[in-house]
């Protein structure tokens, strides 16, 4: 029976340990840490020495901040294997650079026009160059660096002077990107270092407010849908986002003679050009985890397995054909200043069953109830023969939670999904397809 040690504290983390523990090859699923603050060197050392007196089997690490910080090298160094990569490998994340210039180098297709900038030395004539841009602060920044012409930055000028608060932050680089016009989605993929297989492709839903407005958060839900595919999506689409993240598979491991262990996660956009790699995550994404793994009829320790010891080609990976629709409920002025330290009343949500699942987050358990934290606090996750049905089962249990919390009604809804559908017909009536390497 296996022993097997995560790493973080939320809904994703959530998910993969509800996951693995429901295997019959594990008797036991630990925490060594919450992830946060394991840059400090006395927090690194806290979760190596649980690890030496747990010793698990092997870690599997959910947020990214762990993974740039080097926990997958300490832990190796201890004897304990990871499914996760090494600090070096864990750039796909935490230097957007580094995922460009990888593209570049290799002629892998999906980048948009882009330039790095280590100074500020020729950022005005490139940003006036565009007809819109993306500024990206090189490094991790929980999602909140990246700023879009006329959503946040209304000016050259504006623009500039952000770029100088980047590097007066610390960051050693910019990346300014063509702002593109599309409908987002996920492809994670298991990866042994040579062995890519995809898991089920999602669409996430950042913005806070229904229509898809306020401002960015970490991801109020997310869809999948029940043939595997996403209505706005062709099978053509998604066998190239497969291929893209092969492709980078393959180049880590050129470029840096490591075998990526663990989750290569992109993040596309079709749009009336094609399709581009808007990023990459170096681990499971939140919320789409919470989406695929419910799903997933192969056994999560043993695919964990198989990315430890190379040999994730002889693992059929296979998903139940069932539509997923995850919301989230968060704190009431969340993302910028959060209910925090206040009860909310979960008695009238419906059990946990085949077709609704339950993750904890950004949520303290006391014996009087569950307290916001600040964050996104439950996700719940509807699973039906179709959208609508899964749709119905997610909103009936968000809906029931009582408190100063808030949640997207309209993730997951036809209204919703068919804005997405019109959008892309009208983008790819243009019928202009930009050559993919820049």
């Amino acid at each position: 029976m296996l022993k097997i040690a995560t790493i973080g504290k939320d809904g994703r983390t959530d998910a993969i340990a509800k996951s693995l523990i429901e295997s019959p090859r594990v008797g036991e699923v630990v925490s060594l840490s919450d992830g946060k603050n394991l840059r400090i060197p006395e927090a690194v050392e806290m979760v190596l020495k649980r690890a030496a007196e747990l010793r698990p089997d092997f870690v599997v690490v959910g947020p990214e901040e762990p993974l740039d910080a080097g926990i997958v090298d300490r832990l190796s160094e201890a004897g304990i294997p990871c499914v996760g990569p090494t600090s070096a490998l864990a750039k796909l994340e935490s230097s957007k650079s580094f995922t460009r210039e990888l593209l570049s180098e290799h002629r892998i297709p999906g980048n948009p026009e882009y330039k790095i900038f280590r100074n500020l030395s020729g950022i005005e004539p490139y940003l006036r160059s565009l007809e819109g841009f993306v500024v990206k602060p090189d490094g991790l920044t929980g999602g909140k660096g990246v700023k879009i012409s006329n959503a946040h930055l209304f000016s050259v000028e504006d623009s500039v002077r952000y770029c100088e608060e980047i590097f007066r932050d610390g960051h050693d680089a910019v990346v300014i990107e063509e702002k593109l016009d599309g409908e987002e989605f996920s492809l994670m993929s298991f990866c042994d270092g040579t062995n890519v297989k995809d898991m089920v492709v999602v669409q996430d839903h950042k913005r806070l407010g229904e229509g898809d407005t306020g401002p960015n958060t970490g991801g109020m839900g997310s869809y999948s849908c029940e043939d595997h595919r996403l209505p706005f999506l062709s099978q053509e689409h998604i066998q190239e986002a497969s291929r893209i993240n092969k492709l980078v598979a393959a180049a880590l491991l050129e470029k840096t003679g490591q075998p990526y262990k663990g989750i290569l996660y992109g993040g596309f956009m079709i749009t009336g050009d094609g399709l581009r790699l808007l990023e990459y995550n170096a681990r499971f994404g939140d919320p789409e985890t919470l989406n695929v793994l419910p799903i997933l009829k192969t056994d999560l320790a043993e695919i964990c397995a198989a990315i430890i010891h190379g040999t994730l080609d002889q693992v059929p990976i296979a998903f139940e054909n069932r539509a997923t629709v995850c919301k989230y409920v968060v704190p009431e002025k969340y993302p910028e200043n959060p209910v925090k330290n206040v009860r909310i009343d979960c008695s009238s949500v419906p059990p946990e069953s085949s077709g609704l699942k339950i993750y904890y987050a950004a949520v303290d358990k006391k014996s009087d109830g569950l307290y916001l934290t600040g964050s996104r606090a439950l996700a719940f996750v509807g699973i039906g023969r179709n959208l609508e049905e899964a749709e119905a089962i997610a909103e009936e249990a968000a809906s029931s939670v009582r408190g100063p919390v808030a949640h997207r009604k309209d993730i997951g809804t036809h209204a919703l999904i068919q804005h997405r559908v019109d959008h892309v017909k009208q983008l790819q009536k243009r019928n202009v397809r930009k050559p993919f390497v820049r």
